[in-house]
């Protein structure tokens, strides 16, 4: 289940909020921004929130007052097999009321959240109510066939009616219902796909691994490579899982995961497997699968996954060209080669799943700039990786991870130990100001890649989340400066050395490009400053306007505008962007005393001042 989102509206509902977040792991505290401190994230229109986290399928918890939540989603309530757990809680924790998402376990985490309370939950579904249960809503790893019936199949029981069990189901056993071999009404617990009907509720145990090993990747121009071309990835494995179902005379809804060595996790055929069956994936390093392929005594390694996946015993086996794909249940005998294994699978606890690593930018500061994209990835991240200045940045969207600390030289390192984390399955996110892609750490990751080249990352699923950079930040707080064509140089030495430097700065000068220079001054860099001043001179006005921004963003900020011919060491730090005009840059007076800069659209030679 998506993790829980406890809803705030004041300060005294914290204390209850601690104590539910306490028992949900990975849930987050929405606060109304003004009343609520100490949040993962504040927000401003309660109404279009609650909107969007009900839209995403994220289970809301809400410490108000019910009629405030039911008017809030109303307008929504369309499908309630899609509906994600809602429940009121009050103020003081006297009452959990679960109001939707009854077939998406809402009356479980009642139960959940009144315990920690010390509470009876308000639970008013007939059926869970007398027999314990929610025949609609069965327990993680088992998948009802017939959900339409169910509710006439549950009033059958309520009038009366006996109930006969078929197959082993723990959880059926050790309810109220009124369980009678003789009776006529049944509830069958099945990996095979038998008929269902008004009077028989089928369940089918997520008890199914399909072990894949991709033997031989497709190379560039296969026309299963070709997005938009052909069949498409995984088409032709797609086909063969379907049929070995078919011929084992299994259900696809029984069918937990797809399971698979981590040095294949980038293979997209296993996403088009996972996809059709709707089910996850889950990878086991090599390690593992030698193990389970010694203990077995087999060479194939899609056996040892499955048998790995599984706690089964192998019993069947086929191959394609590049394909091979081994199948272990968890119960019940078949005549055909099966492995058999006790229980459905626990997704949770078996393999892992791919590792991803998001390289983001914050933006220069405050958290207004951060976009949308960038705060769910710190959302739903594991670990952040960064300098611990920028990871300050994160405010509360860093609580309840797992930092990462590091110097901010040491970026090579940090890449390197943000793919090694990614690489045990985590969600890492690596945590840059202003744009990762612009002399920040993106570049890093891929060059620690590119280098390294280790064979366990080449798996990882990598995203670069783009920020708003100090450049355009600085513009738009001058007015746009950037609105012609321009570059960006930096000024450090430490990666380059000054002669590269010198001839970027003459070459930018020459061409009469709007000059953005990062990493102007350090403590150990005090003369590149005024050599570029000197250099720029050759060739532009010594009134050139030229703005200096500083800590955007964040306290102590400051835009300032100079001249060419003023621009001195001292007037800078790291912390600051330096923007040289074009010839055509201009200024504009306001009546505040203060000015707009702003580079024309229009470039034309006769005009040049």
């Amino acid at each position: 289940m998506t993790p829980a989102v406890i809803v705030l509206l004041g300060a005294n509902s914290i204390p209850v909020a601690k104590k539910i977040i306490s028992v949900l792991p990975g849930a987050q505290l929405y606060g109304l921004a003004g009343r609520t401190s100490d949040v993962d994230v504040a927000f401003t229109e309660f109404g279009a929130t609650l909107r969007e986290l009900f839209a995403n399928g994220t289970p809301i918890i809400g410490i108000c007052a019910t009629g405030i939540l039911i008017r809030t989603l109303a307008p929504l309530l369309a499908n309630k097999r899609q509906e994600p757990p809602v429940i009121a809680v009050a103020e003081d924790g006297s009452a959990v009321v679960p109001l939707l998402g009854g077939l998406n376990g809402v009356n479980n985490l009642a139960r959940q959240i009144a315990s920690v309370l010390d509470v009876k939950p308000a639970i008013t579904t007939t059926g869970d109510i007398r027999f314990g249960i929610a025949l609609e809503d069965p327990p993680v790893g088992y998948r009802l066939a017939n959900p339409d019936d169910a509710k006439s199949f549950m009033s059958d029981l309520l009038a009366g009616h006996s109930v006969k069990l078929e197959g082993n189901a723990p959880w059926l056993r050790n309810s109220s219902l009124p369980i009678d071999q003789n009776a006529e009404r049944v509830i069958q617990i099945t990996e095979k796909p038998v008929v269902s009907t008004s009077t028989r509720l089928v369940y089918h145990p997520a008890t199914v691994a399909i072990g894949v090993s991709c033997t031989s990747p497709r190379p560039i121009g296969h026309p299963s490579s070709l997005a938009g071309r052909g069949r498409g990835w995984g088409s032709e494995e797609i086909a063969l899982v379907q049929q070995m179902l078919a011929d084992a005379e299994l259900a696809p809804a029984s069918v937990a995961g797809v399971f698979a060595s981590t040095l294949d996790a980038a293979n997209p055929a296993l996403q088009a497997i996972a996809d059709a069956l709707n089910v996850p994936i889950r990878f086991f390093t090599t390690d593992e699968i030698a193990a389970v392929m010694s203990q077995n005594n087999t060479a194939d390694g899609a056996v040892a996954i499955a048998l790995a996946a599984s706690s089964g015993r192998l019993v069947m086996q086929r191959q394609s060209s590049d394909f091979s794909c081994a199948m272990a249940i968890a119960q019940g005998a078949v005549a055909k080669p099966i492995a058999l294994a006790p229980l459905p699978i626990d997704i949770n606890s078996t393999g892992k799943p791919r590792g991803r690593l998001a390289i983001i930018g914050t933006g220069p500061g405050g958290g207004d700039w951060m976009s949308p994209e960038v705060k769910e990835i710190l959302r739903n991240a594991t670990d952040l990786v960064g300098y611990s200045t920028y990871l300050g940045l994160v405010g509360s969207l860093g609580n309840g991870k797992r930092w990462h600390e590091s110097d901010n030289r040491e970026e090579l390192a940090r890449g390197q130990m943000a793919l090694d984390l990614a690489a045990e399955g985590r969600f890492v996110a690596v945590v840059s100001s202003g744009d990762p892609g612009i002399y920040a750490m993106a570049a890093a990751v891929f060059e620690v890649l590119d280098q390294e080249a280790k064979p366990e990352w080449q798996g990882i699923e990598i995203q670069v989340a783009p920020g708003i950079s100090a450049m355009q930040a600085a513009a738009a707080k001058i007015g746009a400066p950037l609105g012609h064509d321009f570059c960006a140089i930096s000024l450090s030495d430490i990666l380059k050395p000054w002669s590269i430097i010198e001839q970027r700065i003459t070459a930018a000068a020459q061409a009469d490009f709007v000059i953005a220079f990062y990493n102007p001054v350090s403590k150990q860099r005090l003369w590149q400053l005024a050599e570029t001043r000197n250099i720029l001179l050759r060739y532009r006005h010594p009134d050139t306007t030229v703005v200096l921004a500083r800590n955007l963003g964040r306290d102590g900020e400051s835009v300032e505008v100079y001249t060419l011919e003023d621009l001195a060491p001292e007037l800078a730090d790291m912390r600051t962007v330096i923007l040289v005009g074009s010839s055509k840059t201009r200024m504009i007076q306001r009546c505040d005393g203060s000015v707009w800069v702003y580079t024309p659209r229009r470039y034309d030679e006769d005009k040049t001042s």
